[in-house]
This record gives structure tokens, C-alpha cells and sequence, in this order.
């Protein structure tokens, strides 16, 4: 069988770098797998810590993560593709679970509160059986504004932003854009009313 290869022959960049900007990149490039290797190191140990060890866990997410605000706290287990393309602002509370797949940005601001058990999802795999099959992928970023609160167990699709202030509640699968300020329940999450 022939190789699918979506990238155009013109195109110099390195997989890695195809990845951080959003297209079609093979994740068994070697750079990629040390990237990742990297990031499996550092939340296997953050994943080891006690609560009676915050000063060591805010270490290891300074070297994990892209930013990491002032008196934000992630309670492990933790797990990230690279850790690098997530930012996280300040004053931000992430419960025991998180899934973050931060093939590209996942930005999340201040104040945030995440329940346990929450994904926050942006890798894409493609719909044709070819390209599937010969292990393409791509991805899209995800943004959450300041002040939201995501319910345990909500589930955030890749390319999604969330206004600041809305609330989603507990097991909701986020597959489109949220205004700020609204509460949204679902699968797929649904404005149900408007918050003051």
C-alpha cells in the first residue's frame, strides 16, 4: 500500500514544529516521543507527591507546565502529552484527574475552578481510514476564560473556548464555543440560561 503523506513537499518544517502549529504531524517522531517521554517523567513524579509536599509539586509543575500561576493548586494524578503548550493563571483550583492533552495551547485563566475527572481534549485524529491508518494527526487549541467553573467529569473538544464566568456542569461534553457568563449542561453541552 501506498503512504499518505498530507504535508506539502515544499513544507522544511520539522514535525515537532508541524504539531505546535495545529497540522497533520506523525506523533512517533523522535523529537515529538522525547517531548513526551519528558513530560511522562516529571507527572509520574508530581503523581508520587503527598498534599504535605506543595512546595516540591510546584516545582515539578514549574519545570511540566508552559505557565503555572501564583496560588493556583493541581491536586495528582495528572496527565499531560507534553506539559509545555499548557498555561494556567493564578488563583486556579484543578481537582484530582485532570486529563490534558496539550498537543497544541490549552489555555486556562485565573481563578478557575476544574472538578475532578475533567479532559480537556485537543488532539484530532482524521475521519478518512488512510490517513488514520498511517498514524497522521492534527489538533486544535482550547481556551478557558477567567473565573469558569467545569463541573467533574466535563469533557472539552478540541478548538473550544469557554467565556469567562460560565459555569458547565458536571459531566457535560463541550464540543462548541460557550459565551462568557451562561450555565451549560449536556451532551453536547447546551446554554440552558444565562448567568448574572
Amino acid at each position: 500500500m501506498e503512504s499518505v503523506d498530507p504535508r506539502d513537499p515544499d513544507d522544511a518544517r520539522s514535525m515537532h514544529q508541524r504539531m505546535l502549529d495545529g497540522d497533520f504531524y506523525l506523533a512517533d517522531d523522535p523529537e515529538i516521543v522525547d517531548a513526551y517521554h519528558r513530560a511522562s517523567d516529571l507527572t509520574a513524579e508530581f503523581n508520587s507527591t503527598t498534599a504535605r509536599e506543595e512546595e516540591r509539586r510546584r516545582s515539578l509543575l514549574s519545570d511540566l507546565l508552559g505557565a503555572f500561576g501564583e496560588d493556583t493548586v493541581i491536586r495528582p494524578p495528572l496527565q499531560v502529552d507534553y506539559g509545555t503548550q499548557i498555561e494556567i493563571g493564578a488563583r486556579t483550583f484543578i481537582n484530582f484527574g485532570l486529563i490534558a492533552l496539550d498537543v497544541v495551547a490549552i489555555t486556562i485563566g485565573d481563578d478557575v475552578q476544574i472538578g475532578p475527572n475533567v479532559q480537556l481534549l485537543t488532539p484530532i485524529h482524521p475521519l478518512g481510514a488512510e490517513l488514520r491508518r498511517a498514524k497522521w494527526e492534527s489538533a486544535k487549541p482550547i481556551t478557558i476564560g477567567d473565573n469558569v467553573w467545569l463541573g467533574g467529569g466535563v469533557i472539552v473538544c478540541p478548538g473550544v473556548t469557554i467565556g469567562a464566568n460560565t459555569v458547565v456542569g458536571a459531566g457535560a461534553v463541550v464540543t462548541k464555543d460557550l459565551p462568557a457568563g451562561v450555565l451549560a449542561v449536556g451532551n453536547p453541552a447546551r446554554v440552558v440560561r444565562d448567568l448574572d
